[in-house]
């Protein structure tokens, strides 16, 4: 681990303003370690000057369900998995960005203080490190059979933060909050910026908070 702090980011979905205004909060010095907790891209207004902005910091990027769509449908061009929003990021991205996304790692390991950082979370009761991307990106909630689930596709379903029991702790995004969820084993940071609400970093290993308000409510 840096001799500084690792700091988790929530996700940051195009919002370059208040990544901006964050950057200015948590004045990261040269050897803390930034780690973005993936959907860097999509529904914000700027997806190319996120991106733009995390490859200057040298920060690490992880794969979040948004970037995974996007490089799916660049390498397979099947546009039936576009959304509106898709088309506008692709206008927006230039290729030293696809090359970034392309780079993206599943997880992040800090073994010495026990956390895990991903962008959706992990299925309980299986190994984390061998789950795959359409797992780790997306899951949110699971189901009656023990599968993961996106919270709209299944109500009441339990959020898999709810039963996961560690370890390791585990750090995520991706399933936006009003409010941070924190649970025994882990702590969700997606407190929905590109809705209105926060943009959130969490400091390793003191679990310190920091936020900005968005600017506005983009999606």
């Amino acid at each position: 681990m840096s001799k500084g702090r690792v700091i988790a980011i929530g996700d940051v979905h195009g919002c370059h303003a208040e990544l901006t205004d964050l950057l200015d909060l948590l004045k990261p010095a040269a050897d803390d370690l930034l780690v973005f907790l993936g959907d860097l891209v999509n529904r914000g207004p700027d997806s190319h000057a996120c991106v733009d902005i995390v490859r200057g910091l040298r920060a690490k990027a992880l794969l979040g369900n948004h970037e995974l769509r996007l490089l799916t449908h660049r390498r397979t061009g099947n546009n039936s998995l576009l959304k509106d929003d898709d088309r506008r990021t692709i206008k927006q991205l230039t290729s030293k960005d696809w090359e970034f996304l392309e780079n993206m790692p599943l997880h992040f390991h800090l073994p010495e203080i026990g956390t895990v950082l991903v962008h959706g979370g992990f299925l309980p009761n299986q190994a984390w490190q061998t789950q795959p991307a359409a797992v780790v990106t997306r899951i949110q909630v699971i189901d009656g059979d023990g599968r993961p689930r996106k919270r709209t596709e299944i109500a009441n379903a339990p959020f898999w933060a709810d039963l996961w029991t560690g370890p390791p702790f585990v750090v995520y995004g991706h399933t936006p909050r009003e409010e941070i969820y924190r649970r025994p084993s882990s702590i969700g940071i997606d407190t929905a910026c590109v809705m209105g609400g926060h943009l959130t970093a969490l400091t390793l290993p003191d679990q310190q908070i920091f936020q900005v308000r968005a600017r506005a409510k983009y999606y």
